[in-house]
C-alpha cells in the first residue's frame, strides 16, 4: 500500500498514515512559474495498491486538476490499483439541471476522474447520495455520523430523551433521520427560501422543539445563512440550546462572525477540509474513519460495519 498527498489537506493524509501506521509516499507536487502543477513520485508504485489523498476543497479548480495529474503519474508508473480519496467532493451541489442551459458538473467532474485512471473513489457526506451513480467504477461513501454521535454523547451531554433532530431544508430529511433513530429522538423540519447565494429566509418549523434541545444536522456550509436562520426560527418556537453539525465546514471570516452572533451554541463539523478551530467551532477529525476504511479496501474487508452505532 502507498499513501500519497496532495497539497489540499497534508494534515489530514499525515493523520491517516499514522493511524494505518505508515508513512506518506515521498512525492513532489509543485508549480511552474506560469502556474502549472508538476508532480513526481519518488518511489517504486509499481503493482502497487496505491491511496491519494486530496480533498477538492478551494482552490477547488486547482486541487481537482492537481489530483487528476496524481493519478495520471501513478497509472504511467504502473500502479496496480489507484483510488482516489476525496474526504470532500467539490461541485457536488451541480448536480442536476435546475435552470435552462447549465451543466451538470458533479457529473462532469466523475468522468474526468474515471478517465484519469481511478479505480476506485473513497469519500464522505456527498451532498446528494445518487451522485455515486455518476461514477462507473465503486464508490465507497463514508459517513460523519458515528463521529459526531460520539461527541454529542460525551462531550456535549445530549442524550434522546429530550432532543430533536432538525434538518434546516426538506432535502436532509433522511439524513437527519439516520441521526433522530441513533439517537432515538423526535424530528423536525425547518422550511426555507433561498433569496440569494448568501441569504436564507426560514419561514416555519415543522416539529415540536418547544422546550428541547435541538441539533442542526446539514452536509456542509460555506456562508453559514441557512444555519443560522434555522437557528433563529427555533429559538423562536422555543428550543432550549441549539447545536448544528455539519460534515464540510468551508467557511471564511464572515461566516465565522455569522455563527459566532447566531442562536448557535455550538458548531460541529470535520476535518474534512482544512480549517482551524474557533469560537463556537469544533473540528473532529475524521483520519481514523478515512484510515480504517482504506486499510479494509485494501484487505478486501467490509466497510459497513464501520458506521454500526
Amino acid at each position: 500500500m502507498k499513501i500519497i498527498s496532495g497539497s489540499a489537506h497534508q494534515q489530514l493524509a499525515k493523520d491517516i498514515a499514522t493511524h494505518l501506521d505508515t508513512k506518506l509516499a515521498n512525492v513532489t507536487v509543485d508549480c511552474f512559474p506560469d502556474g502549472e502543477t508538476y508532480c513526481q513520485i519518488h518511489e517504486n508504485v509499481r503493482g502497487e495498491d496505491v491511496f491519494i489523498i486530496q480533498p477538492t476543497c478551494p482552490a477547488t479548480n486547482h486541487n481537482i486538476m492537481e489530483m487528476l495529474i496524481m493519478v495520471d503519474a501513478a497509472k504511467r508508473a504502473s500502479a496496480g490499483r489507484i483510488t482516489a480519496v476525496m474526504p470532500f467532493y467539490g461541485y457536488a451541489r451541480q448536480d442536476r439541471k435546475d435552470k435552462p442551459r447549465v451543466p451538470i458538473t458533479a457529473k462532469l467532474v466523475a468522468n474526468l476522474i474515471t478517465a484519469a485512471g481511478v479505480n476506485r473513489v473513497v469519500t464522505m457526506d456527498l451532498h446528494a447520495a445518487q451522485i455515486q451513480g455518476f461514477f462507473d467504477i465503486p464508490v465507497d461513501h463514508l459517513y460523519a455520523r458515528p463521529v459526531f454521535i460520539k461527541h454529542l454523547r460525551d462531550e456535549c451531554g445530549v442524550d434522546g430523551d429530550n432532543l430533536v433532530v432538525v434538518s434546516p431544508d426538506v432535502g436532509g430529511v433522511k439524513n437527519a433521520r439516520a441521526y433522530s433513530d441513533a439517537f432515538d429522538a423526535d424530528l423536525a423540519i425547518v422550511a426555507k427560501h433561498r433569496v440569494s447565494a448568501t441569504k436564507v429566509e426560514a419561514s416555519n418549523v415543522i416539529g415540536d422543539v418547544e422546550g428541547k434541545d435541538a441539533f442542526l444536522i446539514d452536509d456542509m456550509t460555506e456562508t453559514g445563512g441557512t444555519l443560522c436562520a434555522a437557528a433563529k426560527i427555533l429559538k423562536e418556537n422555543g428550543a432550549k440550546r441549539i447545536f448544528a453539525g455539519v460534515s464540510h465546514a468551508v467557511i471564511e471570516e464572515h461566516a465565522r462572525k455569522r455563527i459566532l452572533e447566531s442562536d448557535i451554541e455550538s458548531l460541529i463539523t470535520t476535518n474534512s477540509v482544512p480549517m482551524a478551530h474557533g469560537e463556537k467551532v469544533t473540528a473532529l477529525s475524521v483520519a481514523p474513519l478515512f484510515g480504517e476504511a482504506i486499510r479494509r479496501i485494501h484487505n478486501g474487508e467490509s466497510v459497513t460495519s464501520l458506521f454500526d452505532i
